[in-house]
């Protein structure tokens, strides 16, 4: 299994980006998917996840109605698109993925995943 986090930057704060998570040697559609970040001296905080079936995709209350994860399964790729970021947001963001059925994106989020890929930093300039 291979992810592959891109799209981090520099952004001014109200500015957006764009992570894209490409997946190789296993197909995405069946996997539950979600977007992690690191701060330094922070703990990892889950920012949204959703199952393999779909469902609700999970938020965290700190991103909620700012950023919006999307799949293309055609691509074998997951989006996390940010708008309206903050110098809070600053962070190394992860992508992950499982192959765990019967749970909830919310599951994932707060418990963590099984397959990571490497980091994309992300800072937020004020």
């Amino acid at each position: 299994f291979q992810l592959q986090a891109s799209g981090g930057g520099l952004v001014q704060a109200g500015g957006s980006l764009r992570l894209a998570c490409a997946a190789s040697r296993f197909t995405l559609d069946s996997y539950a998917i979600g977007w992690f970040r690191q701060a330094p001296g922070k703990e990892r905080e889950g920012v949204s996840c959703i199952s393999g079936s779909g469902g609700v995709t999970y938020y965290a209350d700190s991103v909620n109605g700012r950023f919006n994860l999307s799949r293309d399964n055609a691509k074998n790729t997951v989006y996390l698109q940010m708008n309206n970021l903050k110098p809070e947001d600053t962070a190394v963001y992860y992508c992950a993925a499982d192959s765990r059925s019967g749970y909830t994106g919310s599951y994932f989020c707060l418990g963590g995943m099984d397959y990571w890929g490497k980091g994309t930093q992300v800072t937020v300039s004020s």
